[in-house]
């Protein structure tokens, strides 16, 4: 299975915020579209990922103040890249030719994953019917 498969079945769309928009802006963007994680992007270029989880620890650390710091301050595309897998993250922008083309979630990929085994099931449960 690949991303663009999973891509085509829950669509394009992505929530974004610019690099200089502040957590709170952030923070209401969330609520807005009720998702766990925003790509900060400038027009089609993308500088990074935030999520709830990524805010929580800063608030935890270092208290109500990061509210007001630009989200440009948070991780990076290819730190997240790297982390994702040792820190579990959940969510990940996916580019195609450095354009920013739709953002995977560990829940989509594991959907998609349901679905190529129920397709693999019936291709299976054909080919053993039709042999009879």
């Amino acid at each position: 299975m690949k991303i663009l498969d999973i891509l085509r079945h829950k669509g394009s769309s992505v929530v974004t915020i610019r690099p200089h928009e502040v957590v709170r802006v952030l923070l209401a963007r969330l609520a807005e579209y009720n998702v766990g994680a925003l790509v900060v992007a400038d027009g089609d270029q993308v500088a990074g990922i935030i999520s709830e989880r990524d805010i929580v620890r800063n608030l935890n650390d270092r208290g109500e103040q990061i509210l007001d710091q630009p989200v440009s301050e948070r991780h990076d595309v290819d730190s997240v890249a790297a982390a994702m897998t040792e820190l579990r993250i959940r969510h990940m922008p996916v580019l195609d030719k450095g354009v920013l083309a739709g953002i995977v979630t560990i829940g989509d990929v594991v959907a998609g994953r349901i679905r190529q085994l129920e397709q693999d099931r019936g291709q299976l449960e054909r080919y053993i019917t039709q042999g009879r």
